[in-house]
């Protein structure tokens, strides 16, 4: 059953067929045996089906902190990692009995740790011979029925993707990952299963798949020409009617997609980034969502629909294996037919749990692998270097980051018509509590101070787009008058901008004064200590997610492409810090711009 099943998917894949499996199951529940006789004949026959669904996993088997090298703690108590999820399962199989459960994810499978990292560059599954992705282990091992296509599935290239596809013994969902020559589905875009009921026709479930437009944006590299992305409501609105009318009596979307309704590149796309709740108030026909990409913990939302006036009900488990959602349908057969009576939605806690040790045992040799490898001393620093104060100081281990960018980008281009252009470099402080030590300097402490598989590109922009692009970036920080005390922890964020859109820019020299309004902050900016010329060209070295229009940046997507490259910032950190064999802020800090507040520095 089991190869035959993966020879199935690998066809739906290929020919984008949604995946429909009647399997055999038998649902003898406590609810759907009774036949008690009532007054005025029998009462209707019940069914309890319970789905459970994970999101934003990426990577994360265990409760490990690579970065760390140490057991992962957060200041909330909160645990991570599959192997904990697996015991959450295990426990609600058995208290609703194993054949009334579906257990489904909303993707951002295969990136995020560099367990990932390391199985897709290291020691890849796409070599011949290549291992099984871990993540493919476990998820299989757990017994996942599908999981949506995550934008960061995606970070890899294709093949990679295509790999971990064809290790999977589920199916990858994704109504609206269309090929981008035929407009058709190039995954599956559902999953359905029947439910048997003892004394009544079977439950038949279908589950919707969908993922981000955003991919077209954050890894165009990759889909350009290849995969288009249209928006979750138009595709939802195409494919739960037809699920209906094969006959589905419950529908549940799992969607990659956040419940606010916004998007955080703007409108560079006419498809909103976080829809499900659109989806949830638009589409009718909808039971459940899986809300997945946002990372944040939604227990129960429930939504109306506007079409039918009937409430959807989303739940978000929190990402990195944290939670599992839960929804708890109760179904009635009447009329010759199933309906939904109703459906709630919780979470449980993978900190109340211990790792299942299946997981651990099958999954122990992977881990300690890259354990191993994360551990690689590359070089000494001369002193402790940390991201602690880089959100409003201008933090030498930043200038780390836009140093090797710099260099990268130089030697690129050089023998090239641009090679006198003067090398800008952005970089963003991604994490509050990476830290370099003074002494040994592992691939761990450079892979914790650059978490994310960006890769590097070089854009022509001129002085006043640069100027216009440091504007933008300033809205990071919330207006403080002249003569207000200044509390970091409230200093920072306005607007709810996370700290990975905000951006320095080396290599010119400038104050933001918070005490002005947003778009008037950017203050004695300069070049090689003159006033910035609007007019003057920059080689502009910038993140691939930056540079594809992530954040919404102003003139960045549109500005000239001049070089890129698939190798990852943070390895050319790896190799840059290697080749020196000392890290020595000498060679690389420098204070390029300070927070003020009408001319006085604010610390």
């Amino acid at each position: 059953m089991a190869l035959n099943r993966r020879k199935f998917l690998k066809k739906s894949a290929v020919t984008g067929a949604g995946v429909a499996l009647a399997g055999a199951v038998v649902a003898p529940s406590a609810q759907a045996a009774e036949a008690a006789v009532a007054k005025g004949g029998r009462k209707p026959k019940r069914y309890s089906l319970t789905v459970m669904g994970t999101t934003d996993l990426h990577g994360h088997i265990f409760n490990w902190d690579y970065f760390k090298d140490a057991e992962y703690k957060d200041a909330a108590g909160n645990a991570q990692g599959l192997a904990r999820i697996s015991t959450l399962v295990n426990a609600v199989r058995k208290e609703k009995g194993r054949r009334n459960t579906l257990l489904l994810d909303a993707g951002d499978t295969i990136q995020g740790t560099p367990l990932t990292y390391y199985y897709a560059k290291v020691d890849p599954i796409t070599a011949k011979g290549g291992p099984v992705h871990p993540m493919a282990q476990a998820m299989n091992a757990i017994g996942y029925d599908a999981v949506a296509l995550g934008n960061h599935e995606f970070n890899y290239g294709i093949e990679t993707l295509r790999k971990f596809e064809s290790q999977c013994r589920f199916p990858l969902l994704g109504a609206n990952a269309l090929d981008a020559k035929t407009l058709k589905p190039a995954f599956p875009p559902y999953f359905m299963k029947k439910f048997h009921v003892k004394g009544a026709p079977p439950v038949k479930v279908a589950v919707l798949g969908l993922t981000n437009p955003g991919i077209a944006i954050w890894d165009k590299a990759y889909v350009q020409g290849k995969l288009t992305f249209p928006g979750l409501e138009e595709q939802a609105a195409k494919w739960v009617p037809k699920l209906r009318s094969m006959g589905a009596d419950v529908v549940v979307v799992s969607a990659h997609s956040g419940s606010s309704g916004t998007s955080s590149y703007g409108d560079q796309l006419p498809y909103v980034e976080n829809s499900a709740g659109l989806v949830a108030q638009q589409v009718p026909g909808i039971d459940a969502i899986l809300v997945g990409h946002a990372h944040v913990e939604i227990p129960e939302l429930k939504v109306t629909n506007t079409k039918t006036g009937k409430t959807v009900v989303l739940s978000e488990p929190l990402a990195y294996a944290e939670r599992l959602s839960l929804f708890d349908f109760e179904l009635v057969f009447e009329k010759g037919r199933w309906s939904v009576e109703s459906v709630s939605a919780s979470v449980r806690n993978s900190n109340s749990v211990a790792d299942d040790p299946r997981i651990t045992k099958l999954l122990k040799d992977e881990h300690d692998v890259v354990v191993a490898y994360v551990n690689q001393v590359v070089g000494t620093a001369t002193q402790t270097l940390t991201t602690v104060e880089a959100r409003y100081k201008d933090a030498p281990i930043i200038d780390l980051i836009t140093k090797v960018q710099e260099d990268v980008v130089k030697a690129a281009l050089a023998g090239t018509e641009y090679a006198s252009l003067p090398v800008l470099s952005q970089a963003s402080p991604f994490s509050r509590t990476s830290e370099i030590p003074a002494g040994d300097v592992t691939i761990r402490d450079l892979s914790s101070l650059y978490v994310y598989d960006n890769t590097l590109v070089a854009k022509l922009m001129t002085g006043a787009q640069v100027r216009a692009y440091l504007e933008f970036s300033a809205q990071y920080f919330v207006q403080t008058a002249v003569g207000a005390a200044v509390d970091v922890e409230k200093l920072t964020n306005a607007g709810n901008r996370p700290d990975y859109n905000y951006d320095y820019v080396s290599g010119l020299a400038y104050d933001i004064d918070i005490a002005q309004a947003a778009g008037s902050r950017i203050k004695n900016l300069s070049y090689n200590g003159v006033a910035l010329d609007d007019a003057q060209q920059f080689v502009f070295a910038v993140n691939n997610y930056r540079a594809n229009g992530g954040g919404a940046f102003p003139h960045v997507a549109s500005a000239k492409e001049l070089w890129a490259e698939s190798t990852e910032i943070r390895t050319r950190i790896a190799e840059w810090v290697t080749a020196k064999g000392s890290l020595d802020p000498k060679e690389f800090a420098s204070v390029d711009w300070k927070l003020t507040r009408e001319g006085t520095p604010v610390f």
